[in-house]
């Protein structure tokens, strides 16, 4: 009798573990905060390895995310993720989802919320290349959505065991044309491409239910496209939460270009109900005060946008200086370590 009751206390605390192990597998986000001003900062990591060291306005040497958070009030950061990013000629290992972590913890110490842009592939995915990564280039189209499946649940678990739940997570990158090619080429086949947006939003809310998702395209002007790929996604049946938006203007058109945005933007919410999202704003290093200009006008016109469905603006990779990476000329730092005015543009 007494071994039978032992027994039943094992299989008690065991059923409790359980539910503990399954209510935290489920975690939600920290609340995000009610207006995002962020930075992509993926390129930290590496940067800082090469022995890049930044400075505020006056010249002292300090953390780059301390610099971004306290002097130009930013609450939020932006980290891509790679499938294996050591198989690509670019990023030494940087951008995976281990470091993309350690990154996500150094800015939730600093009370910044998190997005996640994963690229499902070993290196850029963008409107012109949306590359399979090389473990899954002979997959079956099954194969491929368990393939993003697991590598999303492990990317959020891996944000988890740092103890970070990231407030947006975007189901590929500017998917203009959609993902994974030629499989989830929107242009080739619609409702593939919606199957694996379907895949990784439903990976995500497996971890973390309130988690927002978010399919993300370049060119937040181009109403036709927007049209076309998040009217088609919908069409075929694809969850997702938050449209996101790039927006790279020059110096003379950003006026122009930041009002069609803003109507594609309200487009977007009134014909499909979806948040909207700035993901990557950026203009030439060399126009600073015109990108001053550029980042206020765009943060307080998707601030205004009505119902607060406006969530917020991300810079991309402001940390860089002239030329890094091989020529990359839109960061807001100078040759001297110290930043341009253009951030002074998210400054209440």
């Amino acid at each position: 009798m007494l071994k039978g009751r032992r027994m039943m206390m094992v299989l008690l605390s065991l059923s409790m573990m359980l539910i503990t192990m399954g209510s935290f597998g489920n975690k939600p986000a920290e609340a995000a905060p009610s207006f995002a001003k962020g930075a992509d900062i993926s390129w930290v990591a590496g940067m800082e390895a090469q022995g890049y060291k930044w400075k505020d306005k006056n010249g002292v040497t300090r953390d780059v995310l301390e610099i971004l958070k306290n002097d130009y009030q930013m609450n939020s950061v932006r980290l891509r993720v790679w499938v294996n990013p050591s198989m690509s000629d670019y990023a030494n290992g940087y951008m995976n989802a281990e470091k993309a972590a350690e990154l996500a913890l150094r800015a939730k110490n600093l009370g910044m919320s998190v997005m996640l842009t994963l690229h499902y592939s070993d290196s850029w995915a963008d409107p012109g290349q949306q590359n399979k990564p090389y473990a899954w280039r002979n997959y079956t189209f099954q194969q491929l959505m368990d393939a993003v499946w697991s590598h999303t649940v492990y990317v959020m678990n891996t944000m988890k065991t740092k103890g970070v739940t990231p407030d947006w997570v975007q189901i590929g990158n500017e998917t203009n044309d959609g993902m994974l090619w030629n499989d989830g080429k929107a242009s080739v086949n619609m409702k593939n491409y919606a199957w694996l947006v379907n895949t990784g939003h439903n990976a995500v809310k497996s971890v973390s239910s309130s988690t927002k998702t978010i399919v993300h395209l370049a060119n937040g002007y181009d109403s036709a496209v927007f049209d076309w790929n998040i009217g088609g996604l919908i069409a075929n049946g694809a969850n997702f939460d938050v449209v996101g938006m790039s927006l790279y203007p020059s110096s003379t058109d950003w006026s122009t270009k930041v009002t069609q945005t803003i109507t594609n933007a309200n487009q977007m919410i009134s014909k499909y109900g979806k948040e909207v999202m700035i993901s990557e704003i950026g203009m030439d290093y060399n126009q600073p005060a015109a990108a001053k200009s550029f980042i206020s006008k765009i943060k307080n016109d998707v601030r205004n946008i009505s119902g607060g469905k406006g969530l917020g603006v991300f810079y991309w990779e402001p940390q860089a200086t002239p030329g890094y990476n091989g020529g990359y000329a839109k960061g807001a730092w100078q040759a001297d370590g110290k930043p341009t005015i253009a951030l002074d543009g998210f400054l209440n």
